[in-house]
């Protein structure tokens, strides 16, 4: 089984890499997948690595849903 989670990137850092906020823990992904993507935009991470852009709407949706089954800190804002 996959698991795949949205992420928000807070920060672009060159060479298709970025930083993104996961449940408050900053981690480093690969972009390379994913085009035009900008501090801001969230997108779903699976093993290091963004494979889509997520409409933020939705992400708050999915995060919200992930703290209501108790499996991250609390829900999105």
């Amino acid at each position: 089984m996959c698991l795949a989670l949205p992420a928000e990137v807070t920060e672009l850092l060159g060479d298709d890499m970025a930083r993104v906020s996961l449940d408050g823990v900053g981690k480093e992904i690969s972009i390379a997948l994913v085009p035009d993507v900008v501090v801001g935009d969230y997108v779903i991470l699976h093993v290091g690595y963004a494979l889509s852009k997520l409409d933020k709407a939705e992400a708050e949706k999915t995060l919200a849903l992930f703290a209501e089954a108790g499996l991250t800190s609390d829900a999105a804002q």
